[in-house]
């Protein structure tokens, strides 16, 4: 295919990346896959590894909707990058941990982190492919910008700091799906980096990090925002190594320097706090209810309705820890039920099962009050119906998997803007030889 943009999707999931930039069957998650998506992206490798679980139910799911060629389930961290086929783009939702630097190594490469980070897994094969790729699209929870407590943001200037190292701008942006008309109130960081040498990369140059976070950058034109800190961006200058940055940066600091919207390049690095600029129509959970279609063991037992009221309720109460020491707990009460003339709550993997909990949605309807399907879980995160429905695959497993996916919604807007902007830097860097 001409024009094509190859992909290595890594911690795949249920495939959360591979529907947002391929689409279902080549159609659009945000036309609720009824109408044409025309992507440029493909898939040619992908990893979903769980090491906490010995079945590999994720995986089972990913192999079922988009087949095994090309899909690896081990160990990211064991695996040869010789294996992994060389791509244009790189993408994966890499889980939050402790990023500090461990050790160094003796050889060219440099530097590793601790066993086990995934991120360092990231690092290693855009550090051995002698192609690098031109682009990484990556996602994480928010407060990896404010990670760890005792050194504000220092977990984020690793990762900014050792991708500046092996020739990538980085812009950033944190984004609620449901402030741009999207089903669920999710939160996440979304990084876009560029390889030095590309297109995306000199346009960066050519413009202010301030036009290029609020006009003129893929995350812009994807999700519009404006900023009252225009002329007072946070600004400063990445020091030393990473092993450096892992002891050092934001030491006693009880503040971070990261804002939710931001850009580094050669180093340097221009952060401010932005809000969205969304004017078009947005989803609300009833929208996506299954009406009529929901089986019995969905309801609440009138049994168990007090434990649900009292979870979701309002505390302030003497409790005792393990060794026997009293102390005041107190919490506030949430919504109960959850409204069904808003986008929902965040998802999270605990959602699955009939044991009363403060944080599974429970909504109400003619029938009584129920927890959500499976199918309703699916698509607050703008899957298919369906996707996660699999042979021994159990429903706390489905919902499971939804807790840990991304709203693919968000990664189609990305993938689409980005496309776009790889085509347009293009053409403006052929023009300025014609000049």
């Amino acid at each position: 295919m001409e024009n094509e943009i190859k992909v290595v999707e890594l911690f795949a999931g249920v495939g959360g990346f591979r529907l947002g930039l391929e689409g279902w069957n080549g159609k659009s998650s945000s036309s609720g896959y009824k109408e044409s998506l025309k992507s440029p992206y493909r898939v040619v490798w992908s990893n979903q590894w769980e090491p906490s679980t010995k079945t590999q139910h994720a995986s089972w799911v990913y192999e079922n909707r988009f087949g095994k060629d090309g899909h690896s389930n081990e160990d990211i961290a064991q695996v040869d990058v010789s294996v992994i086929p060389d791509h244009d783009l790189l993408v994966g939702g890499f889980p939050c941990q402790d990023y500090s630097v461990a050790t160094t190594l003796k050889n060219s490469k440099g530097l590793i982190g601790k066993k086990g980070v995934l991120w360092w897994s990231i690092h290693k094969i855009i550090s051995e492919k002698k192609n690098k790729p031109k682009y990484l699209f990556l996602e994480n929870v928010d407060r990896l910008l404010i990670s760890p407590s005792g050194q504000r943001g220092r977990d984020f200037a690793i990762i900014l700091q050792s991708l500046n190292e092996l020739g990538y701008a980085v812009e950033w942006r944190v984004v609620n799906a449901a402030d741009f008309g999207m089903p669920q109130r999710r939160r996440r960081i979304f990084i876009l980096a560029y390889l030095k040498g590309t297109a995306i990369y000199d346009c960066i140059k050519e413009v202010t990090p301030i036009e290029w976070i609020l006009e003129e950058g893929t995350l812009a034109e994807a999700f519009p925002v404006t900023s009252e800190n225009i002329l007072f961006p946070t600004e400063f200058k990445l020091e030393g190594d990473i092993v450096s940055i892992s002891e050092n940066f934001n030491k006693g600091r009880a503040t971070g320097l990261f804002e939710n919207t931001g850009l580094m390049i050669n180093g340097s690095v221009t952060t401010l706090k932005t809000k969205p600029k969304y004017d078009g129509k947005f989803t609300i959970l009833r929208d996506l209810i299954q009406n009529g279609e929901v089986t019995s063991e969905f309801y609440i037992d009138k049994d168990d309705f007090d434990k649900w009221i009292y979870l979701k309720g309002p505390k302030k109460e003497m409790r005792k820890n393990s060794q026997g020491y009293e102390y005041q707990y107190s919490e506030g009460g949430m919504i109960f039920p959850d409204s069904l003339d808003k986008p929902s709550r965040t998802i999270i993997t605990g959602e699955g099962g009939k044991s009363p909990s403060r944080f599974k949605h429970v909504i109400q309807t003619p029938k009584g009050y129920r927890r959500l399907s499976p199918v309703e879980l699916e698509r607050l995160n703008m899957f298919p119906d369906d996707h996660t429905k699999l042979e021994k695959v159990s429903d706390s497993k489905r919902a499971f998997f939804m807790g840990n996916a991304l709203v693919v919604g968000v990664i189609e807007k990305i993938g689409i803007s980005l496309k776009q902007k790889i085509k347009q830097s293009a053409k403006e860097w052929q023009d300025s030889f014609l000049v």
